[in-house]
């Protein structure tokens, strides 16, 4: 996602004006031209870390959705990146208590606090799914969603889960080695694995919601502010500094979601 100020308009644009702040999709380049139905623009005062953050929103707002989040459910969510951190501000609008975050990174495991995460846990020092146990009085999250695509952390969804909960996948995962185990612990929490992607048409909820309605309306709440995108996008570098800063997307331990600055 970009943003920046409008330049240019073409003869039939009329809802746009020079100098205006605007977002849009598309690569890392100092210009883009952009169709006017696919441009969204920016209100008075909201940081552009907001509109930056749709991609994961809409994405966290349809794994909240197929997960069937309720007013009062715990609900767990592994795995602190972008998508997994508004996942955890989505589920307190939702009503969640507690919402629990699962993370191994000290820089994202702060993060999730400050973005509103009720309990935080470290997956590489304790059980994770045993410590979801302890915190909702042994009953289990209600609905777990998992975005790290590690099988350790889907392993601990299961262990952690309330009886015939839902465990959302939503990362892209890679190919499991061994060690997943849907043995007792499957069989006793009877979970219902659910797979989520905002983008794959038709929505499970189709035709009431489709991808468009989730942008929109992931987009309403970053324009409102209730989501909090400033701790999310970090870093920021210069577009001179992006050579040596893009391979350290790999790496956790320093970035959630990294931002280009041209300006």
């Amino acid at each position: 996602m970009c943003v920046g100020e409008v330049t240019e308009l073409g003869e039939d644009v009329g809802e746009f004006r020079l100098g205006q702040k605007v977002a849009g999709y598309g690569g890392i380049r100092e210009e883009h031209v952009w169709d006017a139905n696919n441009t969204r623009t920016l209100p008075q005062g909201v940081p552009w870390q907001a509109a930056v953050c749709l991609d994961p929103a809409n994405f966290a707002l349809g794994a909240i959705r197929d997960g069937h989040v309720r007013l009062d459910d715990a609900v767990a969510v592994f795995g602190m990146g972008a998508i997994g951190l508004m996942a955890v501000q989505f589920a307190k609008i939702a009503g969640a208590f507690p919402v629990i975050a699962v993370e191994p990174v000290p820089l994202r495991q702060n993060i999730a606090a400050k973005c509103g995460a009720d309990l935080v846990f470290d997956p590489t020092t304790s059980d994770a799914g045993l410590e979801i146990k302890k915190a909702t009085d042994r009953r289990g999250a209600d609905v777990s969603i998992e975005y790290s695509g590690h099988s350790s952390a889907l392993q601990a969804a299961i262990r952690g889960a309330a009886y015939g909960s839902n465990v959302v996948c939503g990362a892209w995962a890679k190919p499991f080695d061994a060690g997943l185990d849907f043995g007792s612990e499957a069989h006793f929490n009877r979970v219902s694995i659910v797979f989520t992607r905002s983008c794959s048409e038709p929505n499970p909820d189709h035709p009431s919601w489709d991808e468009d309605r989730l942008l929109d309306v992931a987009w309403c709440h970053l324009m409102s502010g209730v989501v909090s995108c400033e701790k999310v996008v970090t870093p920021m570098v210069r577009f001179d500094e992006l050579a040596q800063a893009y391979p350290k997307i790999v790496d956790p331990t320093e970035n959630v979601k990294i931002e280009v600055e041209f300006s």
